[in-house]
């Protein structure tokens, strides 16, 4: 290859790897509109802590369930047309959602919240499509920024509260709605397939059957239910539980998720770079033994602010090291051809492990003592079965059939 192609290759995939992952930061954005909020409409609407609990956990039910639809759809129609799809359909709940918030209707929000879950089923889509256009050995790179893309829960923590001061709260929801519809445009214009993208026409329920019967699938799938799901049950449960635990205003709390989401963000991409160095293993093996530790400590609510924000940002930390390293895993076992199949089925039960530790968290507090202990020892307990697991049944390596070695 010549010097020029090389530098045309690397500027297109630098350009698709961009566009990829900010379509995925709009859309996490749009996704996690309900969970910044919570607090707010659960005190407008005098809202039960189950109530509030199942408000916050619709949208990543439909948005874990879809990715298991777009994961296999990309494989056939391409990222691009899924990206541009995803985000033009993402707009009409978002607005229903700003004008239930604003009519004070708990059923309207409800209903709202659960069609708001097409926005969450972007991440199935990224992952084949960011694989496609880099080497095997930049797999855990390329998976890892694009998965940055979770950011846009943080934005939405940091920014929807305040943008909902300064300019209403149908405002705010139409705001996002234009960056969806801008976003569409770009990857319009500028968002291309990868040359070494293959069209799939094989039917999808045959493909997702397939993948179901692999190892792998399931194997991935636990792994990331506990790590990628950690993150998402806090990145939107966590201004409840700072609301509840440390008494901060609906401002505060959003500021201290954001800084959660963020070093997740921040180290997604190094446990996918790390997994490109080393056995994959050993990554998630880190960060499994560190998710349980953290979740131990703040079964003790470790006092503000700094205790309770280091406790929380390691946690963070351990989560994002280990979203990165199961979707690298993925990226080396999952069978050529079956890649958006595998991806969709193992980005649903990421969403679907968020999906239950917010209803979990709201039917086990214990208003008496003021604690959610049990929600997070359950935590701890799934994570150490997790380490044990992976320790003792996973191998370091595995070749690319998707099946472990004898």
């Amino acid at each position: 290859m010549s010097a020029g192609a090389q530098v045309t290759e690397k500027s297109a995939q630098v350009r698709n790897l961009v566009l990829a992952t900010w379509t995925s930061t709009i859309c996490f954005w749009a996704w996690n509109m309900i969970g910044p909020m919570s607090t707010t409409y659960s005190d407008r609407l005098h809202l039960s802590s189950s109530q509030a609990s199942m408000l916050v956990a619709t949208p990543i039910l439909v948005g874990s369930l879809g990715r298991i639809v777009t994961g296999p759809l990309t494989d056939r129609y391409g990222g691009r047309t899924l990206f541009i799809f995803v985000s033009l359909a993402s707009i009409v709940p978002v607005l229903a959602v700003g004008f239930s918030a604003a009519a004070d209707s708990y059923v309207m929000l409800l209903v709202s919240g659960f069609v708001l879950g097409i926005a969450g089923t972007v991440f199935a889509i990224g992952i084949p499509f960011a694989k496609s256009w880099y080497p095997p050995n930049r797999h855990g790179f390329a998976t890892g920024i694009f998965g940055a893309g979770m950011v846009g829960t943080a934005l939405s923590a940091f920014f929807t509260p305040r943008f909902v001061d300064w300019f209403g709260l149908v405002t705010t929801h139409l705001i996002i709605a234009i960056a969806l519809a801008a976003t569409a445009g770009l990857c319009l214009v500028a968002m291309s397939e990868s040359p070494s993208f293959v069209v799939h026409t094989e039917p999808v329920l045959p493909k997702l059957a397939a993948a179901a019967k692999l190892r792998v699938t399931w194997e991935m799938s636990f792994l990331y239910a506990i790590v990628f799901g950690g993150f998402v049950a806090f990145s939107n449960y966590l201004p409840t539980y700072i609301k509840t635990i440390y008494d901060f205003s609906t401002v505060d709390a959003g500021t201290r998720t954001a800084a959660f989401a963020l070093a997740a963000v921040v180290a997604r991409p190094i446990g996918g770079a790390l997994a490109d160095r080393i056995a994959p293993k050993w990554v998630v093996l880190f960060s499994l033994a560190g998710t349980a530790v953290m979740s131990a400590i703040a079964i003790f609510k470790p006092p503000p602010d700094v205790w309770s924000a280091v406790d929380f940002i390691l946690l963070a930390i351990f989560l994002g090291i280990g979203s990165g390293g199961v979707f690298a895993w993925v990226a080396r076992r999952a069978p050529a051809g079956s890649e958006g199949s595998v991806t969709g089925i193992v980005a649903a039960a990421g969403g679907l492990g968020g999906y239950f530790p917010p209803l979990v968290m709201g039917s086990t507090y214990d208003s008496v003592d003021n604690d959610y202990t049990v929600g997070l020892l359950l935590l701890v307990a799934t994570a150490l079965v997790g380490l044990l697991y992976t320790a003792l049944k996973l191998h370091a390596r595995e070749p690319d059939n998707g099946r472990a070695q004898p």
